[in-house]
């Protein structure tokens, strides 16, 4: 790798080889050491061709959930089974990862702004700006942009746009799986919204369970299948449609209750 390659947006790669050393290493112990995450499904990650994938998940933090997908893909990629052990999986990780996230949020400070370099597409989400409520339509530049960087390798989104779980799933990411034909990987986290603050920038509680269940690929036929279609499926795959909203027992409750404290006590 030439010390000023480029990616297609003009990020020098072996800078941004750096920074995912540097976070990632800074990281590392929010996973493995404050907290212990559970992963599932890395064989799958290994199965996968070098572009046009896309990574399709629920939203818990704005960046705990995101670095987490960079410790995990590059572990699996580095032969770890799913575990992050050993963060030497970042001395060369996989450079052309990239994440969808609004453009206000990547704004919001230096430290997002460095971490924007690390792969980010920002988008201006249609439905919401700076708090409140708007209509506008789709940027087109932002659609060119997820496209870009589907050709060049793996794009992760959180397709209901929001940390608010049990929202819709917006049409935007079916149009963009109907138009572009990736091959559409869902993944189901869990245990980051107790774990961090909102921005998933500070440990709030140490010890809880976190995981990470990374599904087989959606079947899904390009051609035929509806817009409508495609958004039941992205919901059911990501577990969030509304048939999973239900009343969890309480011995349930009272068993993840157990294992908090069993993991609080341990670290």
């Amino acid at each position: 790798m030439g010390l000023f390659k480029r990616n297609p947006f003009g990020h020098m790669l072996f800078i941004k080889k750096w920074l995912i050393r540097i976070f990632g290493a800074l990281t590392h112990s929010r996973y493995r050491s404050f907290n212990n995450l559970q992963i599932d499904g890395s064989d799958i990650i290994r199965n996968l061709p070098d572009r046009n994938v896309l990574f399709i998940s629920n939203h818990q933090t704005y960046f705990a959930d995101v670095t987490a997908m960079f410790h995990v893909f590059n572990a699996a990629l580095k032969g770890r089974e799913d575990n992050i052990k050993n963060v030497f999986y970042l001395w060369q990780p996989k450079l052309n990862i990239y994440y969808v996230a609004a453009k206000e949020t990547m704004q919001e400070g230096l430290l997002p702004r460095i971490l924007a370099y690390v792969g980010a597409i920002t988008v201006e989400r249609t439905w919401r700006a700076e708090g409140k409520d708007v209509q506008r339509d789709v940027n087109p530049n932002d659609t060119e942009n997820i496209k870009i960087a589907l050709e060049d390798g793996w794009v992760i989104t959180f397709p209901q746009g929001t940390t608010r779980s049990f929202k819709p799933v917006r049409k935007g990411t079916a149009h963009i799986i109907k138009q572009h034909k990736p091959i559409v990987v869902p993944i189901v986290i869990d245990g980051f919204r107790r774990s961090f603050d909102r921005k998933g920038l500070f440990v709030k509680k140490k010890g809880i369970l976190q995981s990470m269940e990374i599904k087989p690929p959606l079947d899904i036929d390009y051609e035929n299948d509806s817009i409508e279609k495609i958004v039941e499926q992205i919901e059911y795959a990501i577990e969030q449609h509304a048939s999973f909203l239900k009343v969890i027992p309480q011995e349930d409750l009272e068993e993840a209750s157990k294992l908090d404290r069993e993991r609080q006590w341990k670290y």
